[in-house]
């Protein structure tokens, strides 16, 4: 089940990261065009719902590699 504040999370990690992402992206592949912001809010809006289901689904994984390594690391 998903709790509010994991939801939280995911809508804010999941803005920062697509945005990010997708504006570093698509400046390199595309260049200081134009009409590069309505461009890359196209990508954007299809990476951002992506990245929110993305954090939702591996934060309980990542948690527990993430658990592994530094046990592993202390050890």
């Amino acid at each position: 089940m998903i709790n509010i504040t994991n939801f939280v999370f995911a809508l804010v990690m999941g803005f920062l990261m697509s945005a990010s992402i997708t504006l570093a992206t698509t400046f390199v592949r595309i260049g200081a065009v134009e009409n590069f912001f309505w461009l890359w809010l196209e990508v954007w809006l299809v990476a951002y719902p992506v990245a929110i289901v993305c954090i939702l689904a591996y934060r309980p994984l990542a948690t527990k590699i993430t658990a592994v390594v530094l046990e592993k690391l202390k050890g």
